[in-house]
């Protein structure tokens, strides 16, 4: 019988936990759960005899990849990787998979409450603003991006996008105006929402040359990963421009500096809550459960990564 383990620091909820279990239990497959583990060793113990492995953000580290000895496929539940070590998985043969598109709409609704919050002055009584008739320019128009888009379109915002690897027409479909560089849409935009992955070109891309040509009151909405933005260049922006803000979904390494500082100038969440909706987590499981199973029995290799 081929088991899978559910190793995740930050539990799914318990219907998601529910929903995975039909989808193993009518394979004919055994679940095993590791929750709220705090330490590597945990983890290495649990994954040792497992055929699949399901996790979140949870590190699955080269350490981790070689306590293992009949692992087949690991899944991570949600879009971005990074926290897979995919040269590792690939020298022992391992696929490794992500779950594009299932908590999508759960990340672009929580870049718009971070906006609401922040325009509304953290809802102190003061008086904000409102997000009709600004430019928001959307850094990366994937899944993410497209769900942004429509809840800007019902905001009345006036919609942009950037995205080198889908084509103008495609932009265009979902009525979005297309810039054909980083560079214009930052340029142009009071709002940003980035979206794009944590890889080599990407890492710290977002720099200081790119966030000070930003418009007056200008705000990046980072629900992305922290490694994108260049810190030392945020924090610089933040001290010469007081009309300047900056939401993460993600508290970046100087959040520390920023909230000493930059009162009223930023949000962050208390951990990543792009996904932490009851509806993301059993999407992403049910599709983390069935692309394991689709894997195994049939060879099904449609959402590799590595």
């Amino acid at each position: 019988m081929n088991k899978v383990l559910i190793a995740t620091e930050k539990p799914f909820a318990p219907a998601a936990v529910e929903q995975i279990k039909l989808v193993l239990d009518e394979a004919g497959y055994q679940l095993e759960i590791l929750e709220k583990y705090t330490g590597a060793d945990e983890f290495k113990n649990a994954i040792k005899n497992v055929d699949a492995l399901i996790v979140r953000s949870d590190k699955v580290t080269s350490d981790i990849i070689d306590a293992t000895e009949n692992l087949k496929v690991v899944v991570r539940a949600g879009a971005g990787y990074d926290n897979l070590d995919l040269e590792a998985c690939s020298k022992k043969s391992i696929v490794a998979m992500n779950t594009p598109g299932q908590n999508s709409n759960a990340v672009a609704e929580l870049a718009f409450g971070m906006m609401i919050y922040h325009a509304r002055n953290a809802f102190d009584g003061t008086s904000g603003k409102e997000l009709r008739d600004k430019k928001i320019g959307i850094h990366a128009f994937g899944n993410v991006g497209r769900f942004v888009a429509e809840i800007a379109k019902g905001f009345g915002m006036d919609v942009y996008a950037y995205d080198p690897f889908v084509e103008k027409q495609e932009i265009e479909k979902h009525g979005v105006k297309v810039f054909e560089s980083a560079e214009e849409l930052y340029k142009n935009c009071q709002y940003i929402s980035l979206n794009i992955p944590a890889n080599d070109k990407t890492k710290k891309s977002i720099d200081y040359k790119i966030m000070s040509s930003m418009p007056k009151n200008a705000t990046i909405v980072n629900t992305a990963r922290k490694e994108v933005v260049c810190e030392e260049s945020l924090l610089k922006v933040l001290e010469e421009r007081p009309d300047f803000s900056y939401l993460s979904d993600i508290a970046p390494d100087c959040r520390e500096t920023i909230e000493n500082k930059y009162e009223g100038r930023y949000v962050f969440t208390a951990k990543k809550m792009g996904a932490q909706t009851s509806e993301a987590n059993i999407k992403a499981g049910i599709a983390a459960a069935k692309q394991i199973v689709n894997y195994i029995e049939k060879g099904d290799t449609t959402f590799k990564v590595n």
